[in-house]
């Protein structure tokens, strides 16, 4: 009975770009920016495809833009703050682990969330969230 084997490897392609500000705070920050906000870009980017295709328009087109550069400034912004909190945590601590992911994610999430002129429980809530999320994705890294 014959048989057949299917082998290869998808490798994501890595870009990495340095910006030495002289401060390793303000690198940090400025390189979780960098990153995120060039993946809320990319998606909304992608989640407009599909409409700038169906019905390509000069309109259409400045809205997708538009749309970019607002979820790639917000997210971007959103990350900075993030890494930023979590470094500042860190060198206030003394320590590198899950706890500085914790309060760095609180932080930021109460922090978003006062910029978005929430009121105090929305806040609340979004801090816990933040932390939550931060800690689960400090865990899952160190799974692998």
């Amino acid at each position: 009975m014959p048989s057949s084997m299917f082998s290869g490897s998808l490798s994501a392609p890595s870009v990495n770009v340095t910006i030495d500000t002289g401060n390793p705070f303000l690198n940090q920050t400025v390189d979780g920016f960098l990153k995120i906000g060039t993946v809320a870009a990319t998606r909304a980017v992608a989640e407009d495809t599909f409409t700038a295709i169906k019905r390509l328009s000069q309109e259409c087109l400045e809205h997708a833009l538009k749309r970019m550069c607002k979820e790639g400034a917000y997210w971007g912004s959103a990350a900075g703050v993030y890494v930023g909190m979590e470094y500042g945590v860190g060198r206030i601590r003394g320590s590198r682990d899950w706890k500085n992911a914790m309060i760095g994610g609180a932080l930021t999430g109460a922090l978003v969330s006062a910029v978005s002129n929430n009121n105090k429980d929305r806040i609340v809530t979004n801090a816990f969230t933040g932390g939550a999320i931060a800690t689960a994705s400090v865990f899952l890294n160190n799974l692998t």
